[in-house]
């Protein structure tokens, strides 16, 4: 299907590997001229050479922490006025509550909440003028289903997520949609270090881990980043033009509920 996006530009945060390069590969695969970004240079530009190979798409990098107002101010140079913008950022520590000062807090609220919301703030207007926008932002599983150690992520990306529900009901009759990408557990270097670190707490191998971890799912395995970045493509798409506002779980069905 065509998307209707080829030779509009994307801004893709945290786009070097993971979820943020299967967003960006998606959007170069449907002609998608990109600006990436991470905060490690050598990795980024492996990507970026990775995805002109696969694509032939236009792709420029910045390397750059896009949670410091530094990052940002770079990030916006290289592309200005991008026609989609697709939010991501690594999420805050595991841990208990009690342990977690003001600090880490903001530290949090900095990364996974009022980034996104300044970089949407800096771009919507342009998106706005040009009759055209499409905004998704990265945020996780635990938004829908809350888990008790990731209480920072927790209540960061919650944040996010009721600040962009107001905000997306605004936009949508300029063609301009907002919507989240909520990824439960993603074949991705972020799963294997937590599941690295549950075999080594529990005495297990990588392999046993990873069985266990995956036949908890009801599909029966991971995510692919390609999976996910195709949902992200669509939500860029012209067809997607109706929906805004939404929270589009992918976690192989790990949600039990009915809402």
């Amino acid at each position: 299907m065509d998307l209707g996006i080829a030779g509009k530009k994307a801004l893709v945060c945290a786009a070097s590997k993971g979820l943020g390069k299967g967003c960006a590969l998606a959007l170069a695969e449907d002609g998608v001229e990109l600006v990436i970004l991470a905060r490690g240079k050598e990795t980024l530009e492996a990507a970026a050479a990775e995805i002109r190979a696969k694509t032939g798409a236009k792709v420029a990098t910045v390397a750059c922490d896009i949670t410091t107002p530094e990052g940002r101010k770079a990030a916006l140079a290289a592309c200005p006025e991008p026609d989609i913008l697709v939010n991501n950022a690594g999420g805050p520590p595991p841990g208990d509550f009690r342990e977690w000062e003001r600090e880490a807090w903001i530290k949090a609220l900095d990364a996974n909440m009022l980034t996104p919301i300044e970089l949407i703030r800096r771009t919507i207007d342009g998106m706005i003028r040009r009759r055209f926008g499409r905004i998704v932002n990265i945020t996780s599983s635990a938004v829908k289903a809350p888990i008790d150690i990731l209480g920072l992520s927790n209540g960061a990306r919650s944040g996010l997520t009721g600040f962009v529900a107001g905000l997306a009901r605004k936009t949508v009759k300029h063609n301009v949609t907002i919507n989240n990408l909520l990824p439960g557990a993603m074949d991705t270097d972020r799963l294997n270090s937590t599941i690295a670190a549950m075999a080594k707490n529990r005495n297990l191998t990588l392999e046993a881990a990873r069985a266990e971890r995956a036949a908890a799912i009801p599909a029966g395995r991971f995510g692919t980043i390609n999976e996910f970045g195709a949902a992200c493509a669509f939500l860029c798409s012209q067809q997607a033009s109706y929906v805004t506002g939404q929270n589009f779980l992918i976690d192989g069905g790990a949600y039990p509920g009915t809402f």
